[in-house]
């Protein structure tokens, strides 16, 4: 007996997600080679987060134009797109040591945010037409499944390019990294649909920023969130733990990689923690009540340090809390968004909201490197529970369910 085919959605589905694990993983990685390699070249902790600068800030402006241009153009060609300009930004780096400068790293670091941006907002907004409105719980499973999933790649990302540092050095790495993505954009370009996530009125400009209340209020949640990891995970963390606790780049890269697989396998299984069984779907107060004891886990490991705890036994358990609560709060948000946002033009909503993302993660990159530098880990901590609980703050205007629609 012949086994069913699979469905055109659910080929588009896993076309979309093998993409978006492709180019995860080269980011994860991406970012890894930079820290580590700058450190060793004698760059201060601030210096290496101003190579990010740009990722950061590109990365704000292309959610919030990329969501129009996904609107007018399709989502296939924004995701291709993205798929392009990562290999071209690897491309860059692999120019002689020597023209390695601050100014050329942040440029190729800008057009990777923009490729990041692109991506990522085409593969989060593309699930919004693969499953139907009704379907709410299967659009929370679908979600939790690609973000976790691309967690655990970003985190293999880390282990990889710490891996490949060591083995083949700065530009062996990159290089390799470049023509496998190569193959991904050309297999890309040939599966994804092409009329992909196209509004049926094309948008004017003056739509870029949300009119709802609802996303507006998530993304600024979402802004303090994820300001709340990167301010200790982005630059504090591995310098304090090659410096500090003497580890050599492979553990470094290896264990922040097992940390986000982790993480990632959290994401994919939220929707068991919060409520699946009971018939559950998520709304603001679910995001709320998961939101108030994240922001408990870094002040404890503040106090921890600062009463000489020792450090690797607090940062390993405080780590392994942190990223399972987190990840659930991450995954809420990522199906929350898609289910505030409107059929037509949803990329338009899904861009906005990750605006707000990259604006929390480049607040938190600069913070981690200034802080970290001027007054040490355990201030980046303190930041982070501050912004945790400005998170939870807001999310007690997220929308509930009522009765008739729950």
């Amino acid at each position: 007996m012949a086994k069913p085919s699979l469905s055109a959605e659910h080929k588009q589905y896993l076309t979309v997600t093998g993409n978006y694990w492709a180019f995860t993983l080269t980011d994860g990685a991406l970012r890894m080679l930079v820290v580590l390699h700058f450190h060793a070249l004698g760059y201060s902790p601030l210096q290496i987060a101003m190579l990010f600068l740009f990722y950061e800030i590109f990365g704000i402006i292309t959610n919030l134009l990329g969501g129009w241009l996904g609107a007018r153009w399709g989502l296939n060609r924004t995701m291709n797109a993205g798929l392009l300009l990562q290999v071209m930004a690897l491309a860059m780096l692999l120019v002689p040591a020597a023209m390695l400068t601050v100014v050329w790293v942040m440029a190729a670091q800008a057009l990777s945010g923009i490729a990041k941006d692109l991506n990522k907002m085409s593969a989060k907004s593309s699930l919004k037409f693969l499953v139907a409105d009704h379907a709410q719980e299967k659009l929370y499973r679908w979600v939790a499944v690609l973000t976790g999933s691309k967690n655990a790649l970003k985190g293999l990302g880390f282990f990889m390019g710490g891996l490949l540092l060591t083995v083949f050095g700065f530009q062996g790495a990159v290089a390799a990294m470049a023509a496998a993505l190569m193959l991904v954009w050309l297999a890309s370009l040939m599966l994804l649909r092409t009329d992909f996530g196209k509004t049926k009125a094309k948008p004017k400009f003056s739509e870029l920023f949300s009119k709802s209340r609802a996303i507006n209020t998530l993304s600024a949640a979402r802004l303090f969130l994820f300001g709340a990891r990167d301010v200790w995970f982005v630059v504090a963390l591995p310098v304090f733990l090659g410096t500090q606790l003497g580890w050599e780049y492979w553990q470094v890269g290896g264990f922040l990689a097992l940390w986000v697989i982790g993480y990632g396998f959290v994401q994919s299984l939220a929707p068991y923690f919060t409520g699946k069984q009971r018939g559950a779907v998520p709304d603001g107060r679910t995001a709320l009540h998961w939101a108030l004891p994240l922001a408990a886990v870094p002040a404890l490991m503040a106090l921890a340090l600062n009463a000489d705890w020792p450090a690797a036994v607090v940062l390993v358990l405080g780590l392994g809390i942190f990223g399972a609560v987190f990840a659930i709060n991450s995954s809420l948000h990522s199906y929350l968004i898609l289910s505030y946002a409107k059929q037509d033009g949803v990329s338009l909503d899904v861009g906005f909201y990750y605006m707000a993302n990259a604006m929390g993660r480049l607040l938190g990159t600069v913070l981690s490197g200034w802080i970290y530098q001027s007054q040490g880990l355990a201030a980046c901590l303190w930041v982070s529970a501050g912004f945790l609980a400005l998170t939870a703050f807001i999310s007690q205007a997220l929308p509930r369910h009522n009765k008739a629609t729950a």
